[in-house]
């Protein structure tokens, strides 16, 4: 009898699913832009139905937005508020996952929805849910048990490098700590903010989350384009020689090189590995930025380029876990039973 197992990773610029079968070979992968969703251009309920017979889903492993409202992988019928405090604050609001979100209660298949990593995580270093509110959203958790259950390694750093970049520490196949996209490395888009931006945010110049959306890379390419078009616009600048967008590249290895190394310095226990993700840390072509990134890095341990589907792929296997592993904990991360 086929089975499904669907995974999603909630990302900036698309919503994107991974449906594995019983076998956990690969059925499909939907990729789904985020403002076509919210301008009801694609639906994921369509595609979903067109791809396969969603009575036979067994389970749905879902992320959405901060994920800090819930701190277990929790059925989604217990999730009050869609897992999340506000969505105010957080980068560009498209509507898209939200859309999803609602899709996915009308299906009404069994689904869960993981949460992100937040000072409410108590499977996380002390020092992290001191020092920081919010650390990750949901689906750096999926992206990391992907990288867990294809390396075997109990303690690594996983660099996901994309329209943000945050870098997570696992540790005796924990999630102990990660860099959030407003206070560590910069990706495409979002990136922390600098003491201009403090102060355009105090003489009212600009909102605190313009600023966050605008942090990233672009700002030093100098590329303002809608948020589906940035990373393609960078790249194809500095494919031209562009020394703004040249520069643009070397800032963003810069900062993501200085997190793993920062992370590095932290851990208790000797590293198994590093991990680069997302579509700027599997990028070879046009500019091989995951190169750029390996060579800076991999003195500290060995170096593996996992794919950039590896949230929903992680999503997936979470799902599948649960049902055919009966894991009740994923990477220190209870998972609630439906109530």
């Amino acid at each position: 009898m086929v089975e499904y197992y669907v995974g999603m990773d909630h990302g900036t610029t698309a919503v994107s699913f991974e449906i594995l079968d019983e076998n956990q070979k690969e059925v499909a992968h939907l990729t789904l832009p985020r403002d076509k969703l919210a301008n009801n251009e694609v639906s994921f309920k369509e595609e979903l139905t067109n791809t396969i017979d969603i009575k036979k889903i067994k389970l749905l492993c879902m992320c959405y937005a901060m994920g800090d409202g819930i701190n277990e992988i929790t059925p989604l019928k217990d999730v009050k508020n869609n897992g999340i405090q506000s969505l105010k604050g957080a980068g560009k609001v498209t509507g898209g996952g939200s859309q999803v979100y609602k899709e996915i209660e009308e299906l009404d298949i069994p689904t869960v929805l993981i949460p992100g990593l937040h000072r409410d995580c108590e499977f996380l270093d002390p020092r992290f849910r001191a020092s920081y509110s919010h650390c990750a959203s949901a689906e750096k958790v999926s992206l990391s048990y992907y990288a867990y259950k294809k390396t075997g390694w109990k303690n690594m750093i996983i660099a996901d490098i994309s329209s943000n970049s945050v870098c997570i520490l696992v540790e005796d196949g924990i999630i102990k700590g990660a860099m959030d996209a407003c206070i560590g490395a910069m990706g495409f888009i979002h990136g922390p903010l600098d003491l201009s931006m403090l102060r355009d945010i105090d003489e009212n110049r600009k909102t605190a989350n313009e600023c966050f959306s605008h942090a990233g890379i672009s700002k030093i390419a100098k590329v303002n384009t809608k948020v589906v078009n940035t990373k393609d616009e960078i790249i194809k600048k500095a494919v031209n020689n562009d020394k703004n967008a040249l520069l643009a590249i070397d800032s963003l290895v810069m900062s993501v090189v200085m997190e793993i190394y920062g992370l590095y310095g932290i851990m208790n226990n000797q590293i198994d590995g590093i991990i680069l993700t997302g579509s700027a840390g599997t990028m070879h072509d046009p500019i091989d930025i995951s190169k750029m990134i390996q060579e800076k890095v991999e003195k500290l341990a060995q170096v593996k380029v996992l794919t950039s589907k590896s949230g929903a792929i992680g999503s997936a296997m979470i799902a599948y876990d649960i049902i055919n592993e009966n894991k009740n904990n994923i990477l220190g991360i209870n998972v609630k039973k439906e109530s």
